[in-house]
């Protein structure tokens, strides 16, 4: 689906993060403060080093970086920061797992309760349409590095769930846990990825068109502005 696929998200994060860069920067501490609650370290916190990556990626400057692991390993005060994950049902039947960092959880829940209100949808279960799973992707810029091929074959003996060629590069599966592994092995051969996380991986994905489709895409233009909203997740192509 045009305007959303997971290069195109990428994109449009980014934009947003252009657009307002004092409301993402408060975002990405939020992530590393929950991360580095397992341990300030990036080298042994690997969670903690993708979240610093990520800010890294959008010029977050060091020292908010480094408030923020304060923050998470109790050495600064603040707020304590929750994550909360919501369940719900978009524009056309669309699913979506949101996942939110906040300081208040009550303002929160009526945030994203009202967030689909308005466009239709409600909270509801849809997690059993979804999986846990480590996705990394490759841009297309990276693969005068390498044969598309051969490290295919060289990630599905290090147990991968599957490998995508699309367009704009190529995306990696694989099980939660191997999600360290994986992007290790990449590093080793100086192929640099463009993302590399845990997400919620929809079973059974749809494709929407018509006035379906622009409703959704309205509709992901507002989650995607709204500074309640960490991450989400669809199973819309």
């Amino acid at each position: 689906m045009s305007g959303h696929s997971k290069w195109a998200t990428t994109k449009r994060a980014k934009a947003i993060v252009d657009s307002k860069r004092s409301a993402a920067f408060t975002k990405f501490a939020n992530v590393i403060t929950i991360a580095a609650r397992t341990g300030g370290d990036p080298n042994s916190n690997f969670v903690l080093r993708m979240a610093i990556d990520k800010a890294r990626a959008v010029n977050m400057p060091k020292d908010n970086i480094e408030r923020a692991i304060k923050r998470g390993t109790g050495e600064a005060g603040g707020a304590a920061i929750e994550e909360l994950t919501y369940e719900a049902i978009g524009p056309a039947q669309s699913q979506f797992i949101v996942k939110c960092l906040t300081d208040s959880k009550n303002r929160t829940a009526a945030v994203v309760r009202h967030l689909f209100d308005m466009y239709g949808g409600s909270l509801g279960a849809v997690m059993w349409n979804f999986s846990i799973k480590g996705v990394i992707t490759i841009p297309k810029t990276e693969y005068s590095k390498f044969n598309a091929d051969d490290l295919e074959m060289e990630l599905i003996d290090l147990g991968i769930d599957d490998f995508i060629k699309e367009d704009e590069g190529i995306i990696i599966y694989t099980h939660s846990g191997d999600l360290q592994k994986v992007k290790q092995f990449l590093e080793k051969k100086n192929i640099v990825t463009e993302s590399a996380d845990i997400e919620y991986v929809a079973k059974e994905k749809k494709e929407l068109t018509g006035e379906d489709k622009a409703k959704f895409e309205k509709f992901i233009d507002a989650i995607e502005e709204n500074d309640e909203v960490a991450e989400y997740y669809t199973n819309i192509v």
